[in-house]
């Protein structure tokens, strides 16, 4: 792939347990030369990357572990740039998670729990899981007063999910985005420079690609040396 330099470094992480060709193509859409690799040396040089994941969190965790992502990420997360997690990309940043076994990432406190099973809607139907569609989102603050990675999207807007287990952090300050499928769902989580969504953007048409509009601003932020999300604690 030739790099254009005028444009931020920005790297999807091909774990090989996600689907990376709409992340790309989405990023391509909105003005962005994405790089796609499973070499963690990539992430040095990187200005952003994203953490795409489908299935299941261990095959996230064990394709990470594998192809010696995971320190590299953790430090990537350390740097203030952003990093932006979709589905189980999301739900590997926690501790653990009722799905599996493997421990996550642990750079966002808090587990990952299956949805009930057994609920019923409004109408008394049966609620599926894994849940799959479109669903009303609703952002914490007003558009001025969230994270980059949000603004200019309409309160309510849909957005689409496919999942079974849902996030449920530790800090309640952390919850960027929720909706409701029978209970309330973690929509997005964002700590500084790390941002998560549990639906995908890719996938959720204009409101989705103004995400990763943002994305690609702060990537250029961050290329010219003006990064303007806070970094992620140290401690972490």
């Amino acid at each position: 792939m030739t790099e254009n330099s005028s444009k931020p470094r920005i790297v999807v992480l091909n774990t090989r347990a996600a689907n990376v060709h709409s992340v790309e193509k989405a990023l391509r859409k909105v003005g962005a030369d994405p790089i796609v690799t499973s070499d963690p040396a990539e992430l040095e040089s990187a200005d952003a990357a994203v953490l795409p994941g489908v299935g299941a969190s261990d095959a996230v965790m064990t394709a990470l572990n594998t192809l010696g992502m995971t320190e590299p990420v953790k430090e990537f997360a350390a740097s203030g740039k952003p990093l932006l997690c979709v589905c189980v990309g999301l739900q590997v940043l926690f501790d653990s998670s009722e799905e599996g076994k493997l421990p996550g990432l642990g750079l966002v406190d808090g587990n990952v729990q299956l949805i009930p099973t057994g609920m019923l809607d409004e109408l008394g139907a049966a609620m599926k899981v894994p849940h799959m569609g479109w669903n009303e989102v609703q952002f914490t603050g007003d558009d001025a007063n969230r994270n980059p990675m949000f603004k200019g999207i309409p309160q309510g807007s849909h957005f689409y999910f496919v999942h079974s287990y849902r996030c449920v952090p530790d800090q309640i300050a952390e919850v960027a985005a929720t909706s409701k499928y029978g209970v309330e769902i973690c929509a997005a989580i964002a700590r500084g420079n790390v941002v998560g969504t549990q639906f995908h953007p890719e996938k959720s048409g204009d409101v989705g690609l103004q995400i990763y509009k943002n994305f690609l601003s702060l990537a250029s932020n961050v290329s010219n040396q003006q990064l303007s999300s806070p970094a992620l604690p140290k401690e972490l």
